[in-house]
């Protein structure tokens, strides 16, 4: 069973990400399945559920990710962590191009690869909100506002 996310935090959640995932960029409005309050440190790891640990994830996003808080970098075989949305920004990390997240860092090749935020169908999606006018890259990285 989950843990109890009140109604105005998962609102401030929300609104901080101006309603699309903090990790693939995806708009709710775009997709079928409603996004997810994400714990980025979960809690079985003592992640806390308050504000500085939370993010607002698509469903695949946040079903790739589950309580994970590292993986190996493809490139150098090293432990990286994850793309934390509350420390560090978006931009820092990814480029979005041709509907393609280009990973720009050892935390961006991990989150990349473990998200599998490059997958085919999840690029055609971008591309397609991007023609649409409903994707763009983040002009601001909204840590902890």
């Amino acid at each position: 069973m989950g843990t109890y996310i009140s109604a105005s935090l998962r609102r401030m959640v929300y609104e901080r990400a101006v309603g699309c995932c903090e990790y693939c960029l995806i708009p709710e409005a775009a997709v079928l399945a409603a996004h997810e309050i994400d714990h980025i440190i979960a809690q079985k790891h003592g992640g806390l559920t308050e504000t500085d640990n939370l993010a607002l994830s698509c469903a695949i996003c946040n079903k790739y990710k589950g309580s994970d808080l590292a993986s190996l970098d493809p490139v150098t075989g090293e432990i990286v962590a994850l793309y934390n949305p509350r420390k560090e920004g978006w931009s820092d990390h990814f480029q979005l191009n041709d509907g393609f997240l280009i990973p720009l860092t050892p935390t961006g090749r991990v989150t990349e690869r473990l998200l599998q935020l490059n997958n085919p169908y999840r690029v055609r999606e971008r591309n397609l909100l991007i023609l649409s006018g409903m994707l763009s890259e983040p002009n601001q990285d909204v840590r902890t506002l």
